[in-house]
């Protein structure tokens, strides 16, 4: 496995300039143990190597030489700031900060639990803030475009009624693409109403909207398949549960077919729920319990899609725009 694979050792260079050896070999241990003990993926032990050693070639400078354990022991907040703000200086995005700092943090209290380091300065020091990222929901028309049945490209007539029901639960009801793929034949019996089980366990009830019954009940007639009560609803081409990858892929076809843009996916649906109930006089609250999120926070970023989608309308249309 990837996982278990061994960490190529420090090189004679690295050990003159990045770190004392002893402090190489701490390193070199701590990277075994989050490949093999910890089952980090490779990448990841990538960016950790990555970011200590930069650390480590940071402390040679700042140090006037390659660290000891003794200098490990008695670093400063500060020298964290200064090692953070060097890479910010470098152009590096507070996404990578971030990831680096969670790196130093870890080494540090590997050495810590072994009697070797105090971990207490990387806690003091906050990671950088990350730039909040807006969700791109699709128009109104796009999105009636992407969940109608015509507009499906797969060939056979169940499949492309299966997407369509998918595609209408993700906009008609706000769902992510894991709830509505684990819906089964029970949770549409004459129910007016879905109870979703979402992240962290969290319940909550989604109105059924009449396209997506009709919907459902489309692809049920068509489905040459026939689940059980309890079981997965939705089918792959070969009977088995069907997988979020084939939805995902038949969302990019249908961008390139009607000309939309890459941020339409399954999920932009969802945002596009939350968006068009919100710009329609939703409140937050109401769609913050549709939506599923556990705080009003989260639901809060819809604000500022409806903001933005005003200010374009208004530069668009207004006289003195």
């Amino acid at each position: 496995m990837a996982n278990s694979r061994a960490i190529a050792g420090p090189t004679v260079n690295e050990l003159l300039v990045i770190g004392h050896p002893e402090v190489m070999a701490e390193r070199q241990r701590w990277l075994a143990s989050l490949a093999e003990e910890r089952r980090l993926s490779e990448k990841t032990v990538e960016a950790y190597e990555r970011d200590t050693r930069q650390f480590l070639t940071f402390l040679t400078g700042h140090l006037a030489g390659p660290p000891r354990l003794a200098d490990i022991r008695t670093l400063r907040p500060a020298d964290l700031r200064g090692f953070l703000a060097q890479r910010r200086k470098a152009g590096a995005g507070a996404r990578t900060l971030g990831r680096g700092l969670a790196g130093l943090r870890s080494f540090l209290r590997y050495l810590e639990k072994n009697g070797l380091a105090n971990a207490a300065g990387a806690g003091a020091v906050r990671s950088p803030k990350l730039p909040k990222s807006l969700p791109k929901p699709l128009t109104d028309r796009d999105a009636l475009k992407v969940v109608t049945a015509d507009a499906q490209l797969a060939e056979e007539p169940w499949v492309a009624a299966r997407n369509a029901a998918v595609l209408t639960l993700l906009y008609g009801c706000g769902l992510r693409i894991s709830e509505a793929l684990d819906l089964t034949p029970d949770d549409f019996s004459g129910a007016a109403s879905l109870r979703i089980t979402g992240k962290g366990g969290k319940t909550r009830i989604v109105p059924l909207i009449a396209a997506a019954m009709e919907a459902v009940a489309t692809y049920s007639k068509l489905c040459p398949y026939h689940p059980g009560p309890a079981e997965p609803l939705f089918r792959g081409a070969r009977g088995a549960r069907l997988q979020p990858a084939i939805i995902q892929r038949e969302m990019q076809k249908l961008r390139s077919a009607l000309g939309l843009p890459d941020s339409a996916t399954p999920h932009a649906l969802r945002h596009s729920f939350a968006t068009h109930l919100l710009a329609g006089g939703g409140d937050l609250r109401t769609i913050q319990e549709l939506l599923g999120h556990a705080s009003l926070s989260t639901t809060q970023v819809y604000t500022g899609v409806d903001s933005a989608r005003l200010l374009e309308i208004y530069d668009r249309a207004h006289p003195r725009a």
